[in-house]
This record gives C-alpha cells, structure tokens and sequence, in this order.
C-alpha cells in the first residue's frame, strides 16, 4: 500500500468544528482493474453486532434546482467491523460499513434512514466504493448510498491534534479500511463492493485525507521554510491563526518523520511519498487543509478528478483557493458557496447541496453516468446566485 501523511493546520476552531459535530474515468459497461500497489496487510476482524436502529437525515432543500439532493432509489444500511492492523502492530481500525439495503417489511422510512444490519439489496451490486471518516459519513452517506454506492467510513476519526501520530495514522486507517472491505467485507455483504471503483470525500480535519488519497505529496522543505520564513501567501494564511498551530509540526519534524516512517519518507526528489492507491479514481475535499504542507510541488502530483467545495467565508476558503490552483491534475473544479462559512456543513439545506454534487461527481467518475456531468457544470453552477464556479471575487 503506497503511503503518505497528512497535515493539520491545527486551529482549535476545526477540533470544535468537528468534535462538535491520472485515473480515468471506468467506462459505463465495465470496470477497469487495477490491481492493488502493494501486498494487503494482515488483519484480523469481528463483526460487532448492533441492535437495529435507524439514523435519520433531516433534508429541507429545494426539490427542483438540486435533484441528486433527492433520495435515489435505494434504502440504506451499515455494519460495523472491527479490524487490527498487524502491519502497525496491530493498530484497531473500526470500520463502519454502509450499502444499499432492502426496505424493511412494513417500515414507512426514507430512503434516507439508515437501519443497522439491514439486508442488503444486490440489484445494481457492485457497487463503487466511498471514503471517509465515519463522521463525514454521518452527515453525506445516506444521500449516496440512495442513489447507488457503498461507503467504509474509519470511526473514532475525530479531529487533528497537533502531533505527529494522527497526522500519520488517519490517512493510513483509510488505506486499510479500503484493502479490509475489498478483500474481507461483512457478513453478507460478499459482492457487494466495487474496490476497484473508489472515491474519497470529507470535511474540514477529513478533507485533507480526501486530498491526500488525491495523490498530492508532502514537501518537507516547502513547510519548514514557510513556517520559518512565511511569504506573502503563506503569512496571510498563518495570520488568520497563530503560528503556534499552522506550524506545530516545525519543531517536532524529527519525531514526524520517524513516525512516518521511511517507507513515506524516502525520496529521490526530496517530496514524501504519496498516500494512495490506483483503485481510488476521484476525491472531493470539502473545506479542506494542507498548503503548508503539500506547496506548489506536492499538489502537483496530484494526478485524478479532484472537486472542491468551500463557503467564500470559511476561514479556509484562500487555502482552498490555492490548494485548487496548484492541483497537477487538469480534471478539477472548484465550486464555492457564497457567502457560506466553516459551519455550513451543520445547516441541512446545505448539506443536500453538497450531496447534490457529491453524487453527480461520483456518478460521472465511478458509475461511468455521462448524464451526471452537467450537474456539477459550470453552467448548472451559473443557474445559482448563492454558488460561483472557481475562487470567488466578489461583487
């Protein structure tokens, strides 16, 4: 499994935020395998079982303009597996599955509820693969898994703090999780998943995973010169936090990089190895970090579909920018909603409107859906005074 790692910018207002709360594309009739980069590590797993419940999405978007905000045709459930990784010496990874599930006999939910350990529904199986956090998953899966996918979100992913393990860890879970699910799935679920069809999504702290699996690679001395000797764009963007945070990392590189270990630090060209793997094909970082980290260099590595979606008042809506600006890849957008800070992932509308274009982005990419592309098209972008198609300038 080729690795990379993650920075944090490390802002107290992010942990409140979440604590709180080049690939091509397949074609339409078959998918492409690629074949993993590395052996799969040694795992060894048990299914938890959970009473069944149902975790409501309370949606309150607009049914015309948004109509991938809508409920598709499946219903949804999950499963949660928990896995030790022997390659980290034996790492916990819990591993929350989601899938189309069959509606229950009787039951009047959405298809936005999702009930634990219901039947799966195998009509469209396979199907492609999302990535995350389990509390991304919490707020964006219910959509997807609605109009066809299958999600494995880590748990206990909650938020960044500002030394090395995390900032190693977490992206790590993610790589596991996605070689657990395609190799050894719950109970049941045999079939069910699409590995080889795979996304990343996620949200502040879970965007920069989402960036990381993009293939975007850590450039050492790109961060240690910046939070030593900021320049102009850099300072503006430490200025809006304290150093202290942005630039924690300056002071305990040694320790980060032995953490991370030599297979992600070894380099003929003096970036660290990218985490990824071939079998994930598009990303939407959302109100993502990780300029300081990755610079012009590392985000030039860059090398699938990639969509960003940030709130032109969100505290990290210039990094956005720039992380936008500087991906190598040619197939991206950068969609912003205007006047729309860090919090917006907590207001419903909202929510659906990512979804919205979660769903159509994925579509096009993993479903091989053509149809799906005008959805998060500049000219469907137009059609919305709230949203604008790249970085924002105002009126």
């Amino acid at each position: 499994m080729t690795q990379m790692i993650r920075f944090r910018s490390g802002v107290l207002f992010a942990c409140l935020l979440v604590s709180c709360g080049s690939a091509s594309r397949p074609p339409t009739a078959a998918t492409t395998v690629i074949p993993p980069t590395a052996t799969l590590p040694q795992a060894t797993a048990t299914i938890e079982q959970a009473p069944e419940e149902a975790v409501g999405v309370e949606v309150t978007q607009e049914p015309a303009p948004y109509p991938l905000s809508e409920p598709g045709p499946y219903h949804a459930g999950k499963r949660t597996v928990a896995f030790e990784d022997a390659s980290r010496d034996n790492r916990p990874v819990s591993i929350t599955v989601w899938y189309p599930a069959l509606r229950p006999e009787g039951s009047s939910g959405t298809p936005f509820q999702v009930g634990a350990n219901r039947d799966p529904d195998p009509s469209g199986a396979p199907y492609p693969l999302i990535l995350s956090s389990t509390k991304a998953a919490g707020i964006l899966a219910p959509y997807l898994i609605s109009h066809g996918f299958t999600w494995a979100s880590v748990d206990k992913i909650d938020t960044w703090d500002l030394y090395s393990e995390q900032l190693i860890d977490q992206p790590l879970d993610l790589l596991f999780a996605l070689d657990q699910v395609a190799t050894d799935p719950p109970e049941g679920l045999e079939g069910m998943i699409d590995a080889e069809r795979s996304g990343a999504i996620g949200y502040s702290f879970d965007g920069y995973n989402a960036l990381a699996l993009s293939g975007a690679r850590i450039d050492p001395e790109f961060y240690q010169a910046q939070c030593a000797s900021p320049d102009a764009t850099a300072e503006a963007i430490l200025s809006l936090f304290s150093s202290r945070y942005q630039c924690a990392l300056a002071g305990e590189w040694g320790e980060f990089a032995s953490h991370a270990g030599e297979a992600i630090t070894n380099s003929d060209d003096g970036l660290w190895q990218p985490m990824t793997d071939p079998r994930i094909r598009a990303v939407v970082p959302l109100a993502a970090e990780g300029w300081l980290l990755f610079g012009n260099e590392g985000l030039a590595s860059v090398d699938r579909p990639v969509l960003i979606i940030d709130g032109t008042l969100d505290v990290w809506y210039a990094e956005n920018a720039l992380l936008f600006d500087h991906l190598g890849t040619p197939d991206k957008a950068f969609i912003s909603f205007v006047d729309l800070g860090h919090m917006m992932v907590y207001e419903a509308e909202i929510v659906a409107r990512m979804a919205h274009f979660a769903v159509a982005f994925f579509g096009y990419h993993l479903q091989g859906r053509d149809d799906l592309a005008r959805y998060f098209s500049e000219e469907f972008v137009s059609q919305h005074d709230d949203l604008a198609w790249g970085e924002y300038e105002g009126e």
